[in-house]
């Protein structure tokens, strides 16, 4: 079944206009709640220096910030937010990432090269198949290992794996399946690209962590493409789609024929039982 502009919208629970203060307050206290009731003891997140990255790492320090200074004598272990730099080699993008942890000021930062991990699985795909794997699919495997190491950090430290995803980036599926689509929380969902920049400039956080063009940096062989090249459609037109506007009409198809396409990503696991089948 064929999705519409105002089930998506539904579905990703997009408002037309936010009230910028209570939405930073209500996501942070989410994060603080659902810690303290799964009893872990922060979170992990990769810090690229983008928008989405900045402003759910930021909104992971103000909850264990608030956490620390409310908590009970008996409990002895802080919070902590542990924010990552994860680079394949070296990231043309490091004095943004180096930005944007200067504004979170996280609880502890590490730096995980993912170099040697990638090529070694380019390696072994390459030896068993016979194949040489593209520059996509090495792209993909960027992301995978990128999300491993931050569940490998969140195992040692018992703490949640944050997500950036947002409606903007679910609408279209314009993520890695069970890489940086991958998570324990999403504090994100529900605002589009522009209401995550409103909510950057209220936090005050410096104007390039959410002017810079948004990019996957991924894919070797286009460093540095724009997440609107990649996808023929500008944030503006995706944003404007999810709150309830009219917009050119072969952009509007381009997002709904995304958005089901690519619906796989956003469910969890089919099984037999599922009726849609039958």
């Amino acid at each position: 079944m064929q999705a519409d502009q105002q089930e998506i919208i539904n579905a990703l629970q997009v408002k037309p206009n936010i009230d910028v203060k209570k939405e930073i307050s209500e996501r942070k206290d989410f994060l603080k709640t659902y810690v303290e009731n799964a009893g872990m003891r922060g979170f992990v997140l990769g810090i690229s220096g983008g928008q989405d990255s900045t402003l759910a790492g930021k909104l992971a320090q103000m909850a264990v910030d608030e956490l620390n200074k409310e908590k009970t004598k008996e409990q002895t272990e802080p919070y902590q937010f542990i924010a990552l730099r994860l680079p394949y080699g070296r990231q043309f993008d490091e004095e943004d990432a180096v930005r944007a942890l200067e504004f979170i000021s996280p609880s502890s930062k590490y730096t995980v090269n993912i170099q040697k991990a990638v090529d070694a699985s380019e390696k072994a795909f390459e030896e068993a198949t016979g194949r040489k794997m593209s520059d996509f699919n090495k792209g993909n495997t960027k992301a995978r290992e990128r999300m491993k190491v931050q569940y490998d950090i969140a195992a040692e430290y018992n703490c949640l794996v944050i997500g950036t995803d947002h409606a903007a980036e679910a609408v279209t599926g314009f993520y890695t399946k069970h890489g940086d689509g991958a998570c324990d929380i999403a504090p994100l969902f529900g605002l589009n690209k522009r209401q995550g920049k409103e909510l950057l400039r209220e936090l005050q956080a410096p104007p390039q962590t959410f002017e810079k063009i948004p990019t996957a940096d991924l894919e070797s062989d286009k460093p540095g493409l724009s997440d609107e090249e990649a996808l023929g459609l500008t944030y503006n037109q995706i944003d404007d789609f999810l709150e309830g506007k009219i917009i050119d009409s072969e952009a509007e198809k381009n997002i709904i024929h995304r958005y089901n396409t690519t619906e796989h990503k956003r469910a969890i696991p089919v099984t037999v039982h599922d009726d849609w089948w039958k």
